[in-house]
């Protein structure tokens, strides 16, 4: 399983961190998050290229569970 880590980034940069991780297409990866902003848009970046996203909240951070 992938892991990005975008824990400590403002928006845009996590969406940013993100579409280069999934510049492959990978079939899964796990993205951590630390703001609501970031947990929305990576979220609706995700699902706008065919991934669904399961959210687990875990100590104050979120992580987004993409998979295609």
């Amino acid at each position: 399983m992938n892991m990005l880590d975008t824990s400590g980034f403002s928006c845009p940069e996590p969406v940013i961190m993100t579409k280069k991780a999934l510049k492959d297409r990978p079939a899964s990866l796990d993205v951590i998050v630390d703001n609501v902003a970031s947990r929305e848009n990576v979220t609706r970046y995700a699902e706008a290229t065919g991934y669904s996203v399961k959210r687990t909240d875990k100590d104050g951070k979120w992580i987004l569970s993409l998979t295609r």
